[in-house]
Order: structure tokens, then C-alpha cells, then sequence
């Protein structure tokens, strides 16, 4: 069973890495060239792990060029792993390795199709969350399913936790699909449709807090954008202050305590809107 892998960020190396672990190999692995996308969050080079173990590593400018076509038909490739890379690939790429390529998504497919996975699951106030190991077709997030892998979210989970544990669920998965892909043992799992839902991208002016809603709503916020991402914000005296952590004192009086950017601790008083 031939595999390939195509990545550039610290989250696919780890992949990479753990399919060694579990006794796996690849023919050949695909990256973007070293001087593109030098300021993408994550963005590692593959020189040294392929140098190490003796693995082919092929520079592109984007997944859909011929190179990339005829790299993969060159190495008879039957599966090709597509990990942390914002390119979309198209129907000709998706059509070239025997059995497909392979990618994962940081939600319980059919859930939370589409972007901002790990901010949303904390905004809905989700029991549960998760990372899917999928066949990627020509939709958003809709190919049949190989594996899954369930993190548990309580009312104190932050986005710098949950990414963390999104990163460690990427490797699990990786380890375990990678035994029954050399054994021929994969079994696909089609999305039930009726099931799906489809979650927006986000930017950072979603983080201003909504002085006017519910102190649950604000709380929630404050921790779903949290490191990595830019923080929640509130404006006092026109002002932008972001605030990284925040505790509900008193729900039923509406007070809030925040911590703010630069480590100044206050309450505020959600309904008199004072801090």
C-alpha cells in the first residue's frame, strides 16, 4: 500500500510522524515551496523528517498544478493524506491516487461542516466535539467517513485547551486508520445529510462582546476565542480592550470578572454595563 502525504504546517508533521510510529511508511511527501507562505501559523519544512527517513519531498506552489498530478502517478500512489493545507483541491487531484485522498476535520462530521470549528463548538456550549478521518470528494466536509475521535467539552474548556487536544485527537486517529489502511481493512461510512450542519467562518470583529446579550453567551465567547485566536474585546471610552479570561461571579446579579490583555483583573456589571 503506497501512501503520500502533503502538508506544511507542525500538525501534518506530527501526522507524518506517527504513521512511522505505527510501523508505516511514505513514498513521497508534498509541501509549498520554501518561500511561500513563510508567515502561515504552524508553517514548518520537511526537509529534515524526509532527509531522516528516507522519504521523497516534492516543493509546489499548489495542490492542483500537474506536478503535483504527476508526482502522485509517478509513485502509483493508492492513498494521499491532506493535512492543515488551506489550497482546495480539485476533482482531477481528488481522482488521482487508486484508492483517494484522505483528509481530517476538527468537528463529529456531519456536524460543523465547513470553518472555525474549534471557536463554534465553544460558542454553541457543546457537550462533545471531535476530529474525523474522511475521503474528501468535491463537497465541503462530505466525504464518507473512515474513523472518529470524541473530546469531551465541560463549561470551563478553552480554545487553547481544545486546540491542543484537536492536535493530539489528528495523531490518535493517524495511528490507529494507518494499520487497517496497509491491511486493506478500510471501511467507508456515508454522511447521513439529514444529519449535517454548516458552521461560518469567523473573524476578529466577531469577538466584540454583546454588552446588550446574556452574560452565558459573553463567558462562553471569552473562552472560545482565546489563544491561538485574537480574544474577545470590549470598547470602553472607544477603546479597544481584549479580554483573555473571564469567570461568571454571579449570574443571576450579571457579574462577569474579566482578565484582561495586559493582566489588569475588574468585574463588570452586565446590567448596569460598568467596569
Amino acid at each position: 500500500m503506497k501512501l503520500g502525504f502533503v502538508t506544511c504546517v507542525q500538525l501534518g508533521l506530527s501526522c507524518m510522524e506517527a504513521i512511522y510510529e505505527v510501523g508505516g511508511k511514505l513514498e513521497v511527501a508534498i509541501t509549498l515551496k520554501d518561500e511561500k507562505a513563510k508567515s502561515k501559523s504552524g508553517r514548518v519544512y520537511l526537509d529534515e523528517f524526509c532527509q531522516r527517513n528516507s522519504v521523497d519531498l516534492v516543493k509546489i506552489d499548489h495542490i492542483n498544478d500537474d506536478d503535483v498530478i504527476n508526482t502522485i502517478k509517478r509513485y502509483d500512489l493508492d492513498w494521499l493524506f491532506i493535512i492543515g493545507w488551506s489550497q482546495i483541491a480539485n476533482k482531477r487531484l481528488l481522482d488521482a491516487p487508486k484508492s483517494g485522498v484522505l483528509g481530517m476535520h476538527p468537528t463529529l462530521l456531519p456536524k460543523g461542516r465547513g470553518r472555525a470549528s474549534i471557536p463554534w463548538a465553544i460558542v454553541k456550549g457543546l457537550e462533545e466535539t471531535g476530529v474525523t478521518l474522511f475521503k474528501l470528494d468535491e463537497g465541503v466536509d462530505t466525504g464518507p467517513i473512515l474513523s472518529q475521535y470524541k473530546i469531551p467539552l465541560t463549561g470551563s474548556t478553552t480554545s487553547t485547551e481544545l486546540y491542543d487536544s484537536v492536535n493530539n485527537a489528528h495523531i490518535d486517529l493517524m495511528s490507529s486508520i494507518i494499520p487497517k489502511i496497509l491491511n486493506g481493512n478500510v471501511k467507508l461510512q456515508n454522511q447521513n445529510d439529514s444529519d449535517a450542519t454548516e458552521w461560518g467562518g469567523r473573524s476578529p470583529k466577531d469577538g466584540e462582546i454583546d454588552l446588550k446579550g446574556s452574560i452565558v453567551a459573553a463567558e462562553r465567547l471569552i473562552r472560545a476565542t482565546a489563544k491561538p485566536y485574537p480574544g474577545a474585546f470590549v470598547m470602553i471610552d472607544d477603546k479597544k480592550h481584549i479580554i483573555w479570561k473571564a469567570k461568571i461571579v454571579n449570574e443571576s446579579s450579571g457579574n462577569l470578572c474579566l482578565e484582561f490583555k495586559d493582566g489588569f483583573l475588574d468585574c463588570f456589571n452586565w446590567e448596569s454595563n460598568n467596569v
